[in-house]
């Protein structure tokens, strides 16, 4: 091999990582901008409009999270076919097929009749197309952490792989910005078709994801297992035989993080609708939280490279527990600034730390022949118990209470599964490692 060849591998493989990291974060932005979309739209009027249900608008918003909890249920389906599919044939065609299903689902949604024009087909109609989100996003994020952690050198891994979940939270910025410019509407325009908006929208961000992604090649490490090994013919029968305990610590540590931010995120809106507050207020709070979140998560992904994963998702951990009262103590204040402290808080701090450590930490747990299919068994279905029934759960206990106070113990308990989860875990990026990997790359 020539110099000159030999100076333009580095060159290339930079070049290559930069592509798996924009169309990575490009695709989250674009897959969670569609999934949050629901949510939002369920504590808003989904209620109204597909389930109207009784005299008590929370029962009808707990119809609509009832919807929101089908889409998780078909995460692990997801999640376990994606795994086959994407330790079998490859993390790029998994990503593409992602894309294309919750793009297609969503718009549908935005051309959905309600309930008072064909009936009880409207949210039968809803569901499903839930259920095709639910699909798509059960390997959408495991696919994208995937495709940047696979191609990082082993000493930037948690700092690049932390952009992921970034792209996630822009995401769930732009979802709730669309809402928020949608609610300038009148109120009347706003119920009749200004909902709507958002869910068509999402078409164009579509085409440019499925065009950005067509461009980005196969991750590093799959590619050289392919290389060097036979694959796994049933790698989620696989997975579970011979890593049981690691998927089992993906599920505890995946557990009450996906738990509380669904609270944070869904729940939080449907909450200030109970205390009246300004829908704007909860919206605008929660657009700049998970803004702010975006910077934390970084900077969290870097630290776990220079002192290891486990400690600092053990300290996110912690922050839930401490945070679960005051959060709902600031929101029940009614006043502005309180509002907004508590979920800068919350999402800001706390998610963004989990996030911004939970990549790295849990890709590194399984081997790469069977790693999707661990991370989407693992992750999934923790999904569907904490994320998918977490708004839900607490939707029915303000409904029986009237009051935040049980769903802050809720929260709590979250938290404390998280850090048992946490204390039980091994460290995948160990003190001796780290400094051979730094060694080896000077």
């Amino acid at each position: 091999m020539s110099a000159s060849t030999t100076a333009q591998v580095p060159l290339q493989r930079s070049s290559m990582l930069r592509r798996a990291v924009a169309t990575a974060v490009l695709g989250q932005i674009l897959e969670w901008y569609d999934f949050f979309l629901y949510g939002t739209a369920a504590a808003l009027v989904f209620g109204k409009l597909f389930f109207p249900v009784g005299n008590d608008p929370l029962t009808g918003t707990i119809a609509a999270f009832g919807g929101f909890t089908v889409g998780f249920i078909a995460r692990p389906i997801g999640g376990m076919l994606c795994g086959h599919i994407g330790d079998r044939y490859g993390r790029k065609v998994v990503m593409m097929a992602t894309l294309l299903t919750m793009g297609t689902a969503t718009v549908l949604m935005g051309l959905l009749p309600t309930y008072h024009q064909i009936g009880i087909a409207a949210p039968i109609l809803l569901v499903l197309l839930r259920i095709l989100q639910g699909l798509a996003a059960g390997g959408e994020w495991s696919g994208s952490i995937l495709l940047i952690h696979e191609n990082a050198p082993p000493t930037r891994r948690g700092a690049l792989a932390a952009w992921s979940p970034s792209g996630a939270a822009f995401g769930f910025v732009l979802s709730t910005g669309a809402f928020l410019l949608a609610q300038q509407l009148s109120a009347d325009d706003f119920q009749s078709w200004g909902w709507r908006v958002p869910f068509l929208a999402s078409v164009a961000l579509v085409v440019l994801g499925l065009w950005m992604r067509r461009s980005v090649g196969e991750s590093a490490d799959f590619a050289q297992v392919k290389e060097t090994r036979h694959e796994s013919r049933m790698p989620v029968l696989d997975v579970l035989r011979q890593c049981p305990r690691e998927v089992l610590t993906v599920f505890g540590l995946r557990f009450g993080e996906g738990g509380a931010s669904y609270i944070f995120f869904a729940f939080s809106i449907a909450y200030g609708q109970f205390l009246g507050i300004k829908s704007s207020w909860i919206l605008g709070g929660l657009t700049l939280s998970m803004l702010l979140m975006i910077p934390v998560s970084l900077l969290v992904g870097h630290i776990t490279d220079k002192v290891g994963r486990k400690p600092v998702y053990l300290a996110g951990a912690l922050c839930m527990v401490l945070v679960a009262w005051p959060y709902f103590v600031l929101l029940g204040s009614g006043e502005h600034w309180k509002i907004l402290a508590a979920l800068i808080l919350a999402n800001s701090v706390t998610l963004g730390i989990l996030e911004g450590a939970q990549p790295a930490f849990i890709s590194e747990m399984l081997p790469v022949h069977l790693r999707f299919s661990g991370l989407g068994i693992g992750r999934e279905i923790s999904s569907v118990l904490g994320g998918g029934l977490s708004p839900v759960i607490a939707t029915a206990l303000l409904s029986h209470y009237r009051s935040g106070a049980p769903v802050a113990i809720y929260l709590g308990a979250l938290g404390l599964i998280t850090v048992i989860a946490t204390c039980f875990a091994r460290e995948t990026y160990p003190k001796a490692m780290r400094e051979q990997f730094r060694r080896e790359a000077r």
